[in-house]
């Protein structure tokens, strides 16, 4: 009755809701330069944490390092050459100086500062030094130095050899640098892409309506994005969600309701009628939908990482703006020029409202024929994508996961050629009170641990501590790596006044606070949506079984990250990238947080419906029917115009951008067909009359009425039908 009584005041005032929007639109165009240049890059700040406070104080006592891996420079001499050859290591000494002088005061560790032969590859013939430039507050750190230590890198020889520069940063630069389009270009083309998709639904002009929704939502999103940043730091990343999931989810909403709106007047409602009857049905579950994605992304701010408290700030405006959009200016719209543009075909096409869609149909009879068969094929297949979950590692990609070729992967080729691990672009750091000997004796004692030297710079000793760099061949990603950095902090927790830093120790402070509070943080969202969805559905039993569902279908597709990046089954045919080893800390958290909410929409679509119908004809199997083959094709388009959003925001360069991307597109097709098309309604169809079952005193506690006001009865009510819906175990007995 709200949203009635909503859509009746702003049919009123048509005039007055067009020209507030218009001018919220034309301030959002405005604003979305200032929002996104307010945004920061900082992925990891952890106040408190022990790895994060290790490396803001060397970054604070020695102006580089900590969470910042060096740059680094590579050599490999000619063959018969070697390191020990006379005059080599005065040659390399010069050149590293040289290269190093162009940044200012960087501090460098080589093979000739320390003759440490961890430096040294097993044949004398590869070297290596790590360069520390002064880090800037950009991201990354070391970013504004590339430019200059590239041209000085061109131009310097040793024994004839040219020199290579690499290093983490080099290689996200690089990556970052790669041909891909910026965000204007991937809204552009996914709006295009999604324009398709709906006039293939609508066949008129009305489809540029749920997109005009979309543009409107996403630029006002922006305009609160930039007013959030002026209390809070945003991360740079939120422009592409509120981009490309904003856009996505608008035109889902806009889609449901117009074309709900459709069916109303096909049905032979008047135009005013069909918008108020289109609002009270689709807009309730658009309303609930929004609702439950801004639940879930609502858990991302009781976690206590900054940067996630920022992504879910932003994140929870861009369901609320979609929302209000869609049940403030689309009816105004509907009721004014929806009838004239659904008049412009470009070929003349019938659309009734009792049409269904045949093949939509045909496939929810089929499931209604064989639910059992339906959903053990179903399970089986979420069973075996879910398997790889086991074996998720969380920390950085390896090194050759950030870029496939270039100069900086060239410097890297050169390491790994000659035997020494890509591990040792992101070392570890030893801070420790006083003599740094203790600690670096017990360092060099952990198997795994490559080297560890000692420049004799008082670079390297500040206001009474001393740094060490601890060099490991193997990435943290990978499981010999991780082992080896557990036993070095083990080995050093003995010695008072030592703390190890660097961006390892740091992903496991990210692992630690967001993963520790985990279960609180499902539990919270579990249950706020469960009782969102039981009031949506009037049932206890559709709301749990949406839960299971959503829960089962994240957990699929974090197994099919798994699958396709970790162990590289889609990453290194489709881009050529190299298995990651490990996906990103930062991953899993916020593909929960999105997926789970924006699964959802489809699962309070399809439900919502189902219970009309069955509230309607009393026959389960009916429903189920039914309310497939009027939403299937509607879900399925939502669908595909929310995967080619992912799949535009796929193409931005940077591989965690890429992870993440790939994370909510497989997850949106995998959740709107295996889950929404066939195990929905099979254990929908299973159930019974039990569906619709809600205990008197639940409905009491969630003030939930029923269509003519009433508390819902405590029991399930039969189906007055013959051909009742069988329960599971009746259904058994009966084949």
């Amino acid at each position: 009755m709200v949203l009635f009584r909503l859509t009746r005041w702003v049919l009123r005032h048509r005039l007055s809701v067009i020209l507030g929007w218009l001018v919220l639109t034309v301030a959002g165009a405005a604003s979305v330069m200032p929002a996104i240049d307010a945004m920061t890059p900082d992925f990891g700040a952890l106040p408190g944490r022990p790895g994060y406070e290790t490396n803001q104080q060397i970054l604070r006592d020695y102006g580089n390092g900590g969470a910042a891996d060096p740059l680094v420079l590579a050599v490999t001499l000619p063959d018969g050459d070697t390191v020990d050859r006379p005059g080599v290591r005065a040659e390399l000494a010069h050149a590293f100086d040289r290269i190093a002088a162009t940044t200012g005061e960087a501090r460098v560790v080589s093979y000739p500062g320390t003759g440490d032969r961890g430096l040294v590859s097993a044949d004398a013939r590869t070297t290596f030094a790590l360069l520390y430039p002064p880090a800037g507050s950009e991201f990354p750190p070391y970013a504004a130095w590339l430019p200059g230590l590239e041209r000085a890198v061109a131009d310097a020889r040793v024994a004839g050899a040219p020199l290579r520069l690499t290093g983490t940063d080099a290689l996200f630069v690089q990556s970052s640098a790669a041909s891909g389009p910026g965000l204007l270009a991937e809204i552009t083309v996914a709006g295009l892409a999604a324009l398709v998709v709906l006039a293939v639904v609508f066949g008129s002009v009305l489809a540029v309506l749920p997109l005009l929704m979309a543009m409107i939502a996403v630029l006002v999103t922006f305009l609160g994005i930039w007013g959030l940043t002026a209390v809070t730091e945003v991360s740079f990343v939120v422009q592409f969600l509120v981009g490309l999931i904003g856009l996505g989810m608008a035109i889902d909403f806009a889609l449901l309701i117009t074309s709900r709106w459709r069916e109303e007047r096909a049905n032979g409602a008047d135009n005013r009628t069909a918008v108020e009857q289109a609002m009270t049905t689709a807009g309730t579950a658009v309303v609930f939908s929004g609702v439950t994605v801004a639940v879930a992304l609502a858990s991302l701010l009781v976690l206590p990482v900054p940067f996630l408290r920022s992504m879910g700030f932003g994140g929870l405006l861009i369901p609320l703006f979609s929302v209000l959009v869609a049940i403030t200016l689309l009816p105004v719209l509907l009721a004014t020029v929806g009838p004239a543009l659904d008049r412009f075909r470009p070929r003349r096409r019938a659309v009734s409202g009792t049409r269904r869609h045949r093949g939509w149909s045909d496939w929810a009879q089929s499931v209604v024929r064989r639910p059992v068969a339906a959903a053990l094929a179903a399970t089986l297949l979420l069973g075996l994508l879910i398997a790889p979950v086991f074996g998720l590692r969380l920390a950085a990609p390896v090194p050759a996961a950030m870029a496939s070729a270039g100069p900086a992967r060239r410097g890297l080729d050169t390491l790994t050629a000659a035997g020494i691990g890509a591990g040792v672009l992101s070392p570890d750091y030893v801070l420790t009170d006083g003599d740094p000997a203790p600690a670096a004796s017990r360092a060099r004692s952990v198997p795994g641990v490559r080297a560890v030297p000692m420049p004799d710079e008082r670079s390297w000793r500040r206001d009474g501590t001393s740094l060490l760099v601890v060099l490991i061949d193997e990435p943290a990603g990978s499981e010999a790596g991780a082992a080896t950095r557990d036993r070095l902090r083990e080995a050093l927790s003995e010695l008072p006044g030592t703390r190890v830093g660097g961006t390892a120790a740091q992903g496991r402070d990210f692992v630690d606070a967001v993963y520790g509070s985990a279960p609180m943080v499902l539990a919270l969202v579990v249950l706020v949506t469960l009782v969102l969805l039981v009031r949506a559905f009037r049932s206890l039993i559709l709301a749990l079984k949406a839960v299971a569902l959503n829960l089962l279908s994240v957990a699929a597709t974090l197994g099919l990250l798994v699958l396709a990046w970790q162990y590289g089954y889609l990453s290194e045919p489709l881009w050529g990238i190299a298995a990651t080893s490990a996906l990103t800390e930062w991953v899993p958290v916020m593909v929960f947080a999105f997926l789970f909410g924006l699964s959802m929409d489809y699962e309070v679509f399809i439900l919502a419906r189902i219970r009309e119908e069955y509230d309607a004809t009393g026959s389960t199997t009916q429903a189920v029917t039914l309310g497939i083959a009027r939403t299937g094709r509607l879900v399925t388009s939502a669908a595909v115009i929310l995967f080619l959003a992912f799949a535009s925001l796929a193409a931005t360069p940077g591989t965690e951008v890429k992870i993440f991307a790939t994370a909510l597109g497989l997850g949106i097709l995998l959740d709107a067909t295996v889950v929404r098309s066939v195990l929905v309604p099979a254990l929908v169809v299973l159930a019974g009359r039990w569906n619709w079952w809600l205990p008197r005193a639940l409905a009491r506690a969630l003030l939930i009425r029923d269509r003519s006001g009433a508390t819902p009865a405590a029991a399930p009510r039969p189906s007055p039908e013959k051909a009742a819906p069988l329960s599971f175990w009746h259904w058994c007995r009966s084949n």
